[in-house]
């Protein structure tokens, strides 16, 4: 029965990157499309303008052409990180969400390239920023994979999911753990990019609001656990406590082999020692503020200033 469900989702997504692969009738000459493309590729401006001039290139902006793998002209300005062909492809009504044959969309590209300008200009054009529903990968999963914390936060800003959304089938769950943004920065060492996930309302236990998901894996591990596991530093365990983590929640195995380092030492010092009053003020007041972007909203806040920078984590601040 799994197997029959396996081959059955094989033989979709194979379909699905052929239909990718399709020419389709309304794209022109392939000649046209691949000038576009050669183009975006040298990053000549003028160029493009002049061919995007004429109705019989118009009609090709949205073709796949190229060597190995076709793309976009839309595609490979993201991925090069052209600007300002990105930006004309998109004056000219370039398809924003289009997907190459991997699913993956022009922005997912701009944040693998690291084109934090281009990112931007997808994003201020209407791209999605959870990038396809049919790659099992997303923008905001690669930047806190590669510790981008100025394009993660532009990704976060225009409201990207900051908790893991399953895009597997049931029967492919068996990990241990919910392999969520806030899960992989901390694996990578990302300590920046582990904050700002916080600050934007990440599950500080699971990574993961999916009780179906949790629900398919045995004993699912917390964020808290993974942290140790991996031997991240002592501030990742203070973040995690310090947003709400359940302490109580990680089963610790501690005997003769187990290292007692900081990190561990913190997790059970909190575990007897009740939260500050102010600390636990802040996490309420948190949970109430709703907006992914919470600092406008306590910006707007009419409490002193020390208070709002108190609420925002910003210790730097708080003196």
């Amino acid at each position: 029965m799994v197997l029959g469900r396996a081959v059955n989702m094989s033989l979709m997504d194979i379909s699905k990157i052929f239909s990718l692969l399709q020419p389709k009738e309304e794209e022109g000459d392939s000649e046209q499309c691949q000038a576009l493309n050669n183009a975006v590729s040298s990053n000549d401006v003028t160029l493009l303008s002049e061919l995007l001039s004429q109705e019989s290139h118009r009609r090709c902006i949205n073709a796949c052409s190229g060597w190995g793998v076709p793309v976009t002209p839309l595609r490979t300005a993201a991925a090069l990180g052209h600007l300002r062909c990105l930006e004309l492809l998109l004056e000219h009504g370039a398809e924003i969400d289009c997907l190459d044959v991997k699913a993956q969309t022009p922005l997912f590209t701009a944040v693998s390239g690291k084109h934090l300008d281009c990112v931007v200009a997808l994003l201020k054009a209407g791209a999605d920023p959870n990038g396809s529903e049919y790659n099992n990968c997303s923008p905001l999963l690669t930047a806190a994979r590669e510790g981008d914390a100025d394009v993660l936060r532009e990704l976060l800003r225009f409201g990207a999911q900051v908790d893991v959304r399953p895009k597997v089938p049931e029967w492919a769950s068996s990990g241990t753990a919910c392999r969520g943004p806030l899960y992989i920065s901390a694996i990578y060492g990302h300590i920046d990019c582990f904050k700002l996930l916080l600050l934007h309302g990440a599950n500080p236990n699971y990574n993961c609001t999916d009780e179906k998901m949790l629900a398919r894996i045995k004993q699912p591990k917390t964020v808290l656990e993974v942290c140790l596991r991996y031997g991240c530093g002592v501030e990742y365990i203070q973040l995690l406590i310090d947003f709400g983590a359940d302490v109580y929640l990680p089963t610790l195995i501690i005997d003769k082999t187990t290292k007692q380092n900081e990190a561990l030492a913190l997790l059970l010092k909190e575990r007897v020692c009740p939260k500050t009053l102010m600390s636990q003020t802040r996490l309420v007041i948190r949970r109430h503020v709703s907006f992914t972007d919470k600092e406008p909203a306590i910006d707007s806040l009419d409490i002193p200033q020390i208070l709002r920078n108190y609420l925002k984590h910003d210790t730097t601040k708080f003196m």
